[in-house]
């Protein structure tokens, strides 16, 4: 019995009235398929429900990690595993592998830190020997080590330009040039631009914070101001971003992924707009990081960067890029990741059949872990013998499921995603190269959720370009282990001067930069 509110408020049981069951047997047939069906309907959306629950449970206080115990599944085996023989062990040859973990004592300083050496010695009266009298002498020192740290300031660089001239003729006036500055007329070094970009992009600090952090060292540069340095900067380096991008689209592979940021947009309701950073990262020879800014997440924006590309394409299944897979010359990969989502988040529904297709996808990522040092051609061999007869018996399991599970259900949807994207699922298994999921890619978007979460949205769509500019090159540092900000400094000095016309772009990017080269 339902209830329902009058109107004065108060809540009355609703009377429902049941219809007479009519007498014909195919009316009665037809009630019956009608129950039927919205019994099925019902049971569809409580587990949608159940689903959304668990999700909603787990985001707020279940662990991030999409971890499961694989003993789970002994208890629905209908027999229990023999345990296997006990087997004479062959003598182990060599020496005993050391364990790889990292001892648990104080690491000390590294060597290329800079260090500042205090002496500390004795006073004149305590060098004699207390026994004989005799001055003693220095034998050795013990040295201790501890970290320090030398606030960073805001310094004024005064360029000098020395004016001559002829004092017999009274004029001739010459003035010694000066150094070129990357803002015509401007207050910013380059290594005050490098910083302000690292601050942003690579550490997360909103202009706002920068603005506070300047101002308690006594220098007063308003956010609108360094605006106009990162636009400044992010022109400058374009040759480099560009030829980043030439590099990744010459690949043979393509890690790909999109992620969503606010765009400020006055004519748009509530002067905001949903606009897409998408990442694009090249094979182990072209391995930069590079970003694209879009205003939609329409598929013209991984069609106009990608143009005439021709390789493989690690993405997830976004119905955007089907048409550069209709092309022929783009061989879709897709994402083990994401196919093992949709079971991880359908345990709450039907707990065994996900862990069954999860304990699968688990077997063929341990072999993924076990050829992670090997060559390509080697992982693809092994691939080819331990991969390929899981990712079948995994094949008839999905069939199998198909013919039982509800198409709604969370197990379903599931089910179809994985079969729907079974042959690109695959493809990982003909290039030692390739990887299983597209986690490169989503690893690649880190940065940009997290500096979202500081800088909120992009002010147009020239600043979010800026920003895929400068956050392509300091993520592509990151993967050379270079310090982004002596990278700036050095690359801004190098194409403010004169002869830059001259310098050859190709040296000047990451992956081939040498700190202080011409």
């Amino acid at each position: 019995m339902a209830a329902f509110a009058t109107r004065t408020g108060i809540i009355l049981p609703k009377q429902t009235v049941k219809p007479p069951i009519p007498d014909d047997l195919n009316a009665c047939k037809q009630i019956i398929e009608q129950l039927f069906e919205r019994l099925d309907e019902k049971e569809s959306r409580i587990d949608d429900l159940m689903q959304q629950v668990q999700l909603l449970l787990r985001a707020r206080y279940g662990r991030k990690a999409e971890t499961f115990n694989l003993d789970q599944l002994r208890l629905f085996q209908s027999e229990p595993e023999a345990a296997p023989a006990d087997e004479p062990q062959p003598p182990v040859v060599g020496p005993v592998p050391v364990s790889g973990k990292a001892g648990h004592g104080r690491r000390k300083p590294a060597s290329e830190l800079p260090r500042i050496r205090v002496e500390y010695k004795l006073e004149d009266t305590e060098l004699s020997c207390p026994e004989c009298g005799n001055c003693r002498e220095k034998i050795g020192e013990e040295v201790s080590e501890q970290y320090d740290w030398v606030p960073a300031a805001v310094t004024v660089v005064e360029h000098a330009r020395f004016k001559y001239s002829c004092r017999k003729c009274q004029g001739h006036v010459a003035v010694a040039e000066g150094a070129v500055k990357p803002v015509e007329k401007g207050l910013a070094a380059p290594g005050m631009l490098s910083y302000v970009a690292t601050s942003k992009f690579a550490d997360h600090l909103p202009l706002h914070r920068l603005e506070s952090i300047f101002k308690r060292q006594g220098a007063s540069i308003s956010r609108s101001t360094m605006c106009d340095w990162i636009a400044t900067a992010a022109a400058i380096l374009l040759p480099i971003y560009e030829s980043m991008k030439s590099r990744v689209l010459g690949s043979r592979i393509i890690w790909t992924d999109d992620t969503p940021v606010k765009l400020q947009d006055r004519s748009h309701e509530k002067n905001m707009r949903e606009a897409r950073v998408w990442v694009y990262i090249g094979d182990e020879e072209n391995r930069f990081t590079v970003y694209d800014f879009t205003d939609s997440r329409k598929r013209d924006g991984p069609k106009n960067f990608l143009g005439n590309y021709s390789g493989y394409l690690q993405a997830d299944a976004f119905a955007g890029y089907d048409c550069i897979y209709a092309s022929g010359h783009v061989r879709e990969v897709a994402c083990m990741a994401h196919a093992r989502r949709k079971f991880f988040e359908s345990l709450g529904s039907n707990k065994r059949v996900a862990e069954e297709a999860l304990a699968m996808i688990r077997d063929l990522y341990d072999i993924e872990r076990d050829a992670a040092g090997l060559s390509n051609a080697e992982r693809r061999l092994m691939r080819l013998e331990r991969s390929r007869p899981i990712l079948q018996q995994f094949k008839e399991w999905l069939d199998l499921q198909h013919l039982c599970a509800l198409p709604k259900s969370p197990i379903g949807k599931a089910v179809n995603y994985a079969l729907n994207n079974w042959q690109a699922l695959s493809v990982f298994l003909e290039d030692g190269e390739l990887t299983i999921d597209n986690n490169r890619a989503e690893n690649g978007m880190r940065g940009i959720a997290i500096g979202r979460k500081n800088w909120l949205f992009a002010g147009s769509r020239e600043g979010g370009r800026n920003a895929a500019i400068l956050s392509s090159l300091i993520t592509s540092c990151k993967h050379y282990n270079i310090n982004p900000q002596a990278y700036l400094t050095d690359i801004l000095t190098k194409l403010s001067a004169k002869s830059a016309a001259d310098l050859d772009v190709a040296q000047l990017l990451p992956g081939t930069w040498t700190p202080g080269a011409v």
